[in-house]
């Protein structure tokens, strides 16, 4: 059986990412996401959650991107969802699991067509020499699908993280922060407050 978050942690990060949809101007839905190649180099961009449930926090990409061969090759991953606006954020540590092909095939077509057609086109973290040649891959896979079905290509998917240490931050006057964490230690979740 597949640990999961308790409703505790799940109702509480819920509860603030529907406060940052509320105050936060773009994406509240931004998160760091920290990986690290098998010998420990570290990289760290910003994506967006798309979904969360008890099990973890999905995010997509194309799967010849740096996140994605990082991930596949150390499983290992950090995440930190930052609310400037609400003084909060909350960091996430566990593994990454590929997502079922199914989940990833209902979430591409939920995509706008351009962002689907753009998945295509785009030759994700690899070199260009001018933004003429994506443009023209644009065209490319534009005329390619005319106004049919743009499917989802075989190299872009999701990794769901799976949490093992969670940590919600909320900022105090004078530094005088709450810092509440979950540890997963042998099945279950527990809380400690820690020093800010």
């Amino acid at each position: 059986m597949k640990i999961t978050m308790s409703d505790e942690i799940l109702n509480q990060f819920r509860s603030w990412l529907t406060d940052a949809e509320a105050n936060e101007l773009n994406n509240p839905n931004a998160m760091s996401l920290a990986t690290a190649t098998p010998d420990g180099i570290p990289s760290v961009r910003i994506v967006l959650l798309k979904e969360y449930d008890e099990r973890g926090f999905v995010f997509y990409t194309n799967l010849t991107s740096r996140k994605a061969k990082e991930l596949l090759a150390n499983p290992h991953a950090s995440l930190c969802f930052h609310w400037k606006s609400l003084d909060k954020q909350i960091r996430v540590e566990g593994v990454v699991e590929a997502v079922s092909e199914e989940q990833a095939d209902a979430y591409f077509a939920s995509r706008p067509r351009a962002s689907r057609i753009g998945a295509w086109a785009s030759k994700q973290s690899q070199p260009m020499e001018e933004r003429f040649e994506f443009e023209a891959r644009i065209a490319r896979y534009t005329a390619k699908f005319g106004v049919g079905d743009v499917p989802r290509p075989d190299f872009w998917s999701g990794f769901r993280m799976l949490p093992n240490r969670i940590e919600f931050w909320h900022e105090h006057k004078f530094r005088l922060h709450d810092r509440n964490v979950y540890v997963l230690d042998k099945g279950q979740w527990n809380l400690k407050k820690l020093y800010p």
